[in-house]
């Protein structure tokens, strides 16, 4: 398990890197965003910041691009939504301006059927419906704290899937505004066996990622969570929902002992706890994503408040898990790479090189090759 090279820098920040995002049409290309306020863009072919955004004053929490239409840029900031085109110079004038949410945005993703969520931290998601450029949704009242965390689940269209520093994942039908399914990371169940000294931190939700829609076929319709207290889920969520089903469906009969929790209800199968007993995470994980270079999906990428970036086969996993095989998990990590700073937040561009874009705790970008 070698390190990867020296990592290629990339400058353009006047503070701390907050947020990156990769092309997939246009390999190499990348956005950042910072607590500068501002948004840079980079092509890896060229040696210079390509484009410098000055957004506003208060720091860029997260960025998305509008699916199919990467010309198009959604920015939060502080409280608000802001939508610009790239392809109009350097007059940045946002395009759009959404201003629904009460408190502070921690997250933004958009839907291939044009909608946005934007999670914040009064524990609210607001739904925004971007074609009628108005608010469509908000739910609320599944979260007791900061939403953290937003993704679209793309095998369904009228869900989402939310986490926050509650230890709760929520999923949600945001067509008629309301969660139908609660998991607590928290619960006894939900944690690791082995985690004993790991980390002191609770089972907070600080990312969670889930596969494009042209890769289901492989990896199944799974959720990666990156947790607070250093470890990794990753939940079949269609196991999940079913176990859900064959619980509400079935009724106790009298004097039976009926069930108290989801979490008590829900079948453990399909899941797997990636910790540091595997190699894994000593201290809170603040992001997750899968690979989008060469065979998609193949890994895992994780990184953490211990100052390390872990690349976790997956593909290896799905294939032990088909053939009932009981090898050792400690085979899933792939690679490990000592940043020396925390995680801020990471991606991958479907590159052969210069395909894995880090945020650290400083203002300049980290950009490594992996494989």
């Amino acid at each position: 398990m070698s390190s990867p090279a020296e990592p290629r820098r990339l400058r353009g920040h006047r503070a701390t890197a907050t947020c990156c995002i990769a092309s997939r049409d246009r390999p190499g290309l990348v956005a950042t965003s910072g607590e500068d306020g501002c948004v840079c863009w980079f092509d890896m072919r060229c040696k210079d910041v390509q484009l410098v955004m000055e957004i506003g004053k208060e720091p860029v929490s997260s960025l998305c691009f509008k699916p199919g239409k990467e010309d198009t840029i959604y920015v939060s900031s502080g409280k608000e939504v802001k939508c610009f085109d790239v392809r109009l110079g350097t007059s940045w004038t946002p395009l759009e301006c959404y201003d629904y949410n009460k408190e502070e945005i921690n997250q933004i993703v958009c839907s291939s059927k044009s909608f946005l969520a934007a999670a914040d931290d009064g524990g609210e998601i607001k739904i925004i419906d971007i074609r009628q450029q108005c608010l469509y949704k908000t739910l609320r009242n599944g979260h007791s704290s900061i939403c953290s965390s937003v993704q679209f689940l793309p095998w369904k269209p009228w869900e989402v899937i939310t986490g926050g520093l509650d230890s709760k994942l929520v999923m949600w039908d945001f067509s008629k505004g309301r969660s139908f399914k609660v998991v607590d990371l928290g619960s006894s169940e939900m944690k690791s066996g082995n985690s004993t000294g790991q980390c002191f931190n609770p089972a907070f939700v600080h990312s969670i990622a889930v596969p494009d829609v042209d890769i289901l076929d492989k990896l199944g319709k799974i959720c990666v969570v990156a947790r607070g207290d250093g470890g990794i889920n990753v939940m079949n969520i269609g196991s999940e929902l079913a176990a859900n089903r064959t619980k509400n469906s079935v009724k106790p009969r009298k004097g039976s002992h009926s069930q108290s929790s989801d979490a008590e209800n829900t079948d453990t199968r399909g899941r797997l706890h990636l910790d540091y007993t595997l190699g894994g995470h000593t201290a809170a994980v603040s992001c997750v994503a899968f690979s989008m270079f060469g065979e998609r999906g193949k890994f895992i990428i994780s990184g953490g408040n211990d100052k390390s970036i872990k690349l976790w086969n997956l593909f290896k996993y799905i294939d032990m898990d088909q053939s009932g095989s009981q090898s050792d998990h400690r085979d899933l990590l792939h690679l490990n790479i000592d940043l020396g700073r925390k995680v801020n937040w990471l991606c991958t561009t479907p590159a052969a090189t210069e395909n894995l874009v880090v945020c650290d705790t400083t203002k300049v970008i980290k950009v490594y090759s992996v494989s």
